[in-house]
């Protein structure tokens, strides 16, 4: 390893001849005592004209020197003889082209060995000499008053050489650097592979651009810095190898703008994407769950979400001080590393009481945010719902922690709990940042899924007490039914049922459903099943009855409805019906397959008018009546025709119990995404008295 500032040297350890000489192209002329030339160099022949067998032998001051000099030249050459001091100074020279040349001269006194005096003359031309030095002297100034750090390595990768900038950004003295590698001098950076890149440099002649490296320098020893280094390889006129030249460039602010606007661009994405994927449905768990999985991985590493069980049940909730916060988690979602997270933290649908002192509880008490950048033991058992899942979450590596509450219109609902153990930066207020605004986001339609979902409850709840409850067996008819409300995310429709026990050992049988949802329908259907008994204990025609229903319906707010109004009549064997816009009954016969009736359709309830009109058909014992609503068998995908085939395919079964085919038919044709009710009525003819 060559020594800080040598030359490189050869193979067989001869120093490689620098090129500054090859530059400046210096004439070589010696002269006996009485300025004949008896030496002529190449580069003497190139500067003056005169090859060697023109020169040699001749007087120098003749063919080297202008005539207007030549006098002076002469009484100079005779005093440097004389007197053995050297001399220098410039004159023009006439070249053997007669062109005219500024060139500077050095002349010092030879002895030989037998004691005769020479003359050694050096000559440049001036222009050469002042374009180096120019050169020399603006790349000085260049490197000294850069604001760029610059620095010179030795083919061993010692410095030779720092400007001024280097040493501000470093905060080390130019002697400070000088013979010493990168490692020695700046220790806190990353200076093994700034080395290695060095190395690839001088081995290559490839230069590397722009590379970044972070670390600490003694002029900002508490903080980290970005830097760009440059490096690229320096090479003489001859193609030696000198070094490795470097450029240091302080970055740091630059890469902060670059991440606060990376961090920016994906803040901006998470919440494009929350605005995207939560409030899909109106479904309390289902918008949770999308809450919590936007805000894994790109947040946290594990994430629930929890509402005040007075929230979720409807009530307005407010804690004091000293009050524990009745939790109910909604979902949790974490990354694959955190399995003993999900499992110390409450499963969704589980209530749970926080005690005051717990961190979810002064969230929801507050209704501010509480972050733990870095966790100890202590505040784990404040997170954990006990003893045991705080050291569930401390096995996790549960490093950092963040709650922000859930606030719509004023209320605080819940929660949302962040928590990073794989990801190893603490929760900052870039986080706090957009954790809040993503509650602030999911709050509103984790809002509105829990009105609509109360609402949707009640109106179930009203639904259901609004249907009968009817005996297995009545008069001639063995009876079965199901009522199947709309997926969660639909309003509670105006389906409904009936079976009304008649005079005579008769029975009527009743499908209907009313157009709209929620209470108003459920509320329009109660009052439409009360008139229909009322009507029904006249023992009306089915058609007349229908035009008093139509009459009622009418007087509702503008509600319509579709209604099939059956009376069967087991002495007689037979039913008589009347249709108001309703889809049509299906009838199965033993020994025929199961046909839907042919019936005037009529027009809906409400839309009057229109008079009704009264079928019979037979129905002798074992055939069975089949009455629905039209969510059994509509769907958005298959044309209606299509699915009646399969509604009467699935009623092929004469074997099956009526509870059975019941079954069967939801089952197979109610789809999960139907959003409509369905009303499903089944009687089977029996024989009186049996």
């Amino acid at each position: 390893m060559s020594a800080a500032g040598s030359p490189p040297a050869d193979g067989d350890g001869s120093v490689r001849p620098s090129g500054l000489l090859d530059v400046l192209r210096v004439a070589s002329v010696v002269l006996d005592a009485e300025g004949r030339i008896v030496l002529w160099s190449p580069q003497a022949e190139e500067l003056f004209g005169y090859g060697a067998r023109e020169a040699l032998g001749r007087y120098a001051a003749r063919i080297m020197v202008h005539e207007q000099h030549l006098d002076l030249v002469v009484k100079l050459f005779a005093e440097v003889m004389r007197t053995g001091r050297s001399w220098a100074g410039a004159f023009p020279i006439r070249r053997k082209d007669g062109g005219t040349r500024l060139v500077e001269f050095r002349n010092v006194r030879l002895l030989d060995a037998g004691g005769n005096v020479y003359a050694l003359g050096l000559a440049v031309d001036r222009s050469t000499v002042r374009r180096l030095e120019q050169d020399v002297a603006l790349s000085t100034r260049i490197v000294a008053q850069s604001p760029i750090g610059l620095a010179v390595l030795d083919t061993g990768l010692r410095y030779v050489s720092v400007n001024p900038a280097l040493e501000q950004i470093n905060g080390i003295p130019a002697e400070g650097h000088l013979g010493r590698t990168v490692r020695e001098v700046l220790p806190l950076v990353d200076a093994e592979a700034l080395e290695a890149a060095a190395r690839r440099v001088l081995d290559t002649g490839r230069p590397v651009v722009d590379r970044p490296t972070t670390g600490r320098t003694p002029a900002d020893p508490d903080e980290d810095h970005v830097w760009s280094v440059s490096l690229y390889r320096l090479e003489n006129a001859l193609g030696t190898v000198l070094g490795v030249a470097v450029s240091v460039v302080d970055v740091t602010e630059q890469y902060r703008a670059n991440a606060e606007a990376e961090t920016a661009r994906r803040r901006l994405a998470v919440i494009a994407d929350a605005t995207a994927r939560i409030g899909t449905t109106l479904d309390l768990e289902r918008t949770a769950g999308e809450l919590a999985d936007v805000a894994v991985p790109e947040l946290a590493d594990a994430a629930a979400v929890d509402l005040l069980d007075a929230v979720v049940r409807g009530r307005r909730s407010t804690l004091g001080p000293t009050e524990p916060a009745v939790i109910r988690a909604l979902a949790v979602r974490g990354v694959d590393a955190a399995s003993e997270v999900l499992t110390a933290a409450d499963p969704p649908g589980r209530v749970t009481r926080y005690a005051p002192d717990r961190l979810i509880t002064e969230c929801v008490r507050t209704g501010l945010p509480v972050m733990v950048p870095q966790t100890k033991d202590e505040d784990l058992a404040r997170i954990a719902r006990s003893p045991e899942a705080a050291a569930l979450l401390a096995r996790a590596g549960v490093h950092s922690y963040l709650a922000v509450p859930l606030i719509a219109r004023g209320e605080v609902l819940g929660a949302l709990d962040l928590t990073r153990m794989r990801n190893p930066l603490p929760f900052d207020e870039d986080d706090l940042l957009l954790a809040r605004e993503l509650a602030s986001r999911a709050a509103v339609q984790i809002d509105n899924a829990r009105w609509y979902q109360n609402a949707r409850d009640t109106a179930l709840t009203l639904q259901r007490s609004l249907l009968p409850s009817h005996p297995p067996v009545t008069g001639g008819l063995e009876v079965a039914s199901r009522y199947q409300p709309a997926g969660a995310t639909s309003e509670v429709g105006g389906d409904w049922f009936d079976v009304i026990p008649l005079e005579d050992d008769k029975t009527a049988l009743v499908v209907g459903d009313v157009m709209g949802s929620g209470i108003p329908a459920a509320a329009t259907m109660g009052r439409l099943r009360t008139a229909t008994h009322t009507l029904a204990s006249l023992d009306l025609d089915p058609a007349v009855l229908l035009e008093h229903l139509d009459r009622i319906t009418s007087g509702l707010d503008q509600a319509i409805a579709t209604c099939v109004y059956v009376v069967h009549d087991p002495r007689e064997r037979r039913c008589t019906i009347a249709n108001a816009g309703h889809l049509p009954p299906a009838r199965v016969r033993t020994g025929h397959a199961p046909e839907l009736l042919d019936l005037p359709t009529g027009v809906p309830l409400g839309v009057g008018g229109v008079p009704f009109s009264t079928t019979t058909v037979e129905l002798e014992p074992g055939d069975r009546l089949v009455l629905y609503t039209d969510g059994l068998v509509e769907t958005r995908r298959h044309p209606l025709d299509e699915r009646l085939d399969r509604l009467l395919a699935l009623l092929d079964h004469p074997g099956h119990s009526l509870e059975e085919v019941c079954d069967l038919l939801l089952r197979t044709l109610h789809e999960p995404d139907n959003f409509d009710d369905v009303a499903l009525l089944i009687a089977r003819a029996t024989t009186p008295g049996s």
